[in-house]
């Protein structure tokens, strides 16, 4: 169920719903952050769950906090505001709960409007599917230290070396650019920058597609957390590819390795580089629709 929509000024969900809502988002991360959340207090790794909560700064406790989005009216009685969700923005009252308009960070406007620029910018440029997933290669070329020491890389260094320096470097994203090793980034066609970040941005990039996650739970809670949850699973699928494609060995995580330094792996590699892109387009619309809905509804 979409819940903010520019059309929708307004929307009151019947105790019912929302209850329902909001136990289903629990439900469906409680599947994944339970298991998770566990083995990390038994110290075991997990390389695309530890990189989403480590590199994105958003804990699965507040992944898990359901929150309806502004302009979402929880109908409820007086007994029901124990089931609300623990959202300090919410104002209660006349039998009914909301996110309070007077407490939206206005502070935070000019930033939400250069997200929703690198947002509006990653879907206009043409998407391009010829990286195959060299980055991760270039974050290991080279290098006198690994940055996942924990996983064993499956080919030696001289192999990875030479296989990076036979295929070229087509990196768009800078913040993949940015953790190449010094040696690897003059070898990259596209000059990358923090300046030129959201020129560059396209839509056939995992990096760019996981990273509709990170402008989903920005705008946490003013943001309905369906969508934060289907920017977050879709980032999964896209770590997990990511992984598999990398010069590590993650076969011990269930990660088989899609072998892009061969034929067949790079056809298996842009197969699942134009799933993401396609499962992400989707998501990326829907959250241009809530940024927009969200500067509407904060500048008002």
């Amino acid at each position: 169920m979409q819940l903010l929509t520019t059309s929708d000024r307004q929307l009151r969900l019947p105790k019912h719903e929302w209850i329902r809502l909001k136990k289903n988002h629990r439900e469906v991360l409680a599947a994944i952050l339970d298991p998770y959340l566990d083995a990390r207090s038994k110290q075991e790794k997990n390389p695309v769950l530890d990189f989403l909560f480590e590199y994105y700064k958003f804990r699965p406790a507040h992944l898990m906090r359901w929150s309806p989005g502004p302009g979402v009216v929880l109908e409820l009685s007086d007994s029901d505001e124990s089931l609300l969700p623990e959202l300090s923005e919410l104002l209660v009252e006349d039998g009914a709960a909301y996110l309070n308009p007077a407490l939206f960070p206005k502070k935070r406007l000019r930033a939400i409007r250069w997200m929703l620029s690198v947002l509006k910018n990653s879907r206009s440029n043409k998407p391009m599917f010829g990286c195959f997933g060299m980055h991760e290669w270039a974050m290991v070329y080279r290098a006198g230290e690994i940055r996942h020491e924990q996983i064993p890389l499956r080919l030696p260094p001289d192999e990875i070396a030479r296989f990076v320096e036979s295929r070229p470097l087509l990196c768009t994203h800078f913040d993949a650019f940015r953790f190449f090793t010094e040696p690897a980034r003059p070898l990259n066609k596209h000059h990358l920058s923090r300046d030129t970040f959201a020129d560059m941005e396209q839509p056939g990039c995992i990096h760019t597609n996981m990273d509709l996650y990170k402008w989903a739970y920005k705008l946490y809670p003013w943001i309905s957390s369906e969508l934060i949850r289907e920017a977050f699973l879709n980032a999964c699928e896209a770590r997990k590819t990511d992984m598999q494609a990398s010069p590590y060995d993650a076969r011990s995580f269930g990660l088989e390795p899609i072998k892009i330094e061969t034929d067949e792996g790079r056809k298996e590699y842009i197969t699942r580089q134009m799933e993401i892109y396609e499962n992400s387009m989707p998501i990326r619309e829907k959250l241009i629709d809530a940024y927009e809905r969200v500067l509407e509804w904060g500048e008002g």
